[in-house]
């Protein structure tokens, strides 16, 4: 059984006072709570699970390549777990899109996160365009290929699709098309990995992701828990996701 995992992505949001968030969440059962604050909050945000009973894993949104050198402004992997992180976000659409990242380059990253003791959180999903075109499934395919390095395994890898043209749009994919791409990455996981790796690897959903639409969300198949933008800001709302997720 894969166990599911509600993941927060705050993005640059966040100041020290927005740590008081954590003490509203749920505890759960069923599923693993993780938040991925900006890198000052990292830190005091692995203090603070600590101190409400260390059930909320906290992870990077990005690393470099390299553990060290002089890359100003970057942060490598091993920083990021001497924090407390245990997790770490490669590959978002943002920073495809913001910082022109190809899928070599979060290959790279996904092996400096292992390298590091990390769990890379890879993302992959298609522009409006390429959706729009019918090219989603061939998109999919290339950055699995691009973008998973050898030696990927269910230990070190979570696989997070985020349509690009969902991410803040409150627009969502149906769920027959949920799972149609959620299958087809499970399958490409076989055939670059193999069936073990398949079976046991974490599939996310993320792109406007709330409450409302959680429940429905979470009951498609292949779809093992969620990549949260906004909603995970809040208590209220990230709470209410991670309650869904554990009954699902």
């Amino acid at each position: 059984m894969r166990r599911k995992l509600a993941a927060g992505n705050w993005k640059m949001n966040g100041l020290d006072a927005a740590l008081s968030e954590l003490e509203g969440l749920p505890a759960a059962e069923n599923c693993d709570i993780l938040l991925c604050p900006p890198a000052t909050l990292l830190a005091p945000m692995v203090t603070k699970s600590v101190a409400l009973g260390g059930a909320i894993k906290v992870g990077g949104q990005d690393c470099h390549a390299n553990a060290t050198g002089a890359h100003t402004g970057d942060i490598a992997a091993e920083m990021l777990a001497d924090a407390g992180a245990g997790y770490v976000i490669l590959g978002h659409s943002e920073r495809r899109a913001d910082h022109g990242e190809t899928d070599a380059d979060v290959a790279a990253k996904s092996l400096a996160a292992r390298r590091a003791g990390l769990i890379a959180v890879v993302c992959i999903g298609e522009t409006e365009v390429q959706y729009k075109a019918g090219e989603t499934l061939d998109v999919i395919r290339t950055q699995m290929h691009g973008s998973l390095p050898p030696g990927s395994s269910l230990a070190n890898t979570v696989i997070a699709y985020e349509p690009v043209w969902a991410i803040g749009t409150g627009l969502v994919p149906t769920t027959e098309e949920i799972a149609q791409v959620h299958g087809f990455i499970r399958d490409e996981l076989a055939t670059q990995f193999g069936q073990g790796m398949a079976n046991g690897t974490r599939i996310l959903y993320g792109g406007s992701v709330k409450p409302g639409n959680a429940a429905e969300i979470f009951a498609t198949a292949d779809v093992d828990g969620a990549l949260v933008g906004g909603a995970s800001l809040k208590a209220a709302d990230f709470g209410a996701i991670i309650t869904a997720l554990d009954a699902a």
